[in-house]
């Protein structure tokens, strides 16, 4: 038996992040992951995602 608890995943995310936001963003991400039914943390990782277009090569 494997020494590390938790669910097996193909997709493991070790790094922790900590962010401070503002009233105003608070309310735009509650909003957002009630709308679409996910978590705060899975709506930030959308807008995160949404960045890479942004990025030059």
């Amino acid at each position: 038996m494997s020494p590390r608890t938790g669910r097996p995943t193909d997709n493991p995310k070790p790094y922790k992040l900590t962010v401070r936001v503002d009233e105003e963003g608070k309310k735009i991400l509650d909003q957002y992951a009630r709308q679409e039914g996910i978590s705060q943390m899975e709506a930030i990782r959308r807008g995160i995602k949404r960045l890479e277009p942004d990025i030059k090569k």
